[in-house]
């Protein structure tokens, strides 16, 4: 079994298992380009200049591409691969770090409300903000979730359709119709 399904609890089903959607990646692919072309123009100047300043040039051209390389094209690529959303029959899962791991449980029957949020971008990237309001304090906000109303949609029907739930306002909606004693009393005389 790979990850998530290791996090999963005997009868628990995974549901949707998601990484935050590739827009958030664009800025790291910019900043790729930009890094790329910059090293090699500084690669060019390093090349022209003769002796040992040449081959320092070249060296503080080399350390400078590569560390910004990390900082500014790798690490969100390595953050995005490492934010996981999920969820299962049972809960919600957020997972997200590489060095420091930090995450977040969130029982489905602990759930109050569910909204989402997409702004004119999000839209046409078709992703969005979603909002979970449990028994904490503050709502918790899941930025950039690939298509996030079909998420939404997804998570409100297994709320409502989770047969072990036992919050009062679903068993209500859910208990059978109270029945008339009146036919009763006639199928005993029958």
């Amino acid at each position: 079994m790979g990850y998530p399904e290791d996090l999963l609890a005997p009868n628990e089903r995974l549901l949707l298992h998601r990484h935050q959607h590739w827009k958030v990646l664009i800025g790291a692919s910019l900043w790729l380009i930009v890094i790329v072309v910059a090293a090699v123009f500084g690669f060019i100047w390093a090349s022209g200049l003769e002796g040992v300043g040449g081959t320092v040039a070249t060296g503080a051209v080399a350390i400078a591409a590569v560390a910004l390389l990390g900082w500014l094209s790798l690490a969100p690529l390595v953050r995005w691969a490492t934010t996981h959303f999920v969820i299962t029959n049972r809960r919600i899962l957020f997972r997200t770090g590489v060095i420091t791991r930090t995450g977040i449980d969130i029982p489905i029957a602990r759930i109050a409300s569910i909204q989402f949020r997409h702004g004119i971008i999000d839209r046409i990237f078709r992703t969005g903000t979603l909002i979970i309001e449990s028994a904490s304090d503050d709502p918790l906000e899941f930025d950039d979730i690939p298509e996030v109303e079909q998420v939404h949609s997804m998570l409100y029907n297994e709320l409502w359709d989770d047969p072990h739930d036992t919050r009062s306002d679903r068993r209500d909606s859910a208990a059978p119709e109270a029945h008339d004693d009146r036919g009763t009393d006639d199928r005993r005389d029958a």
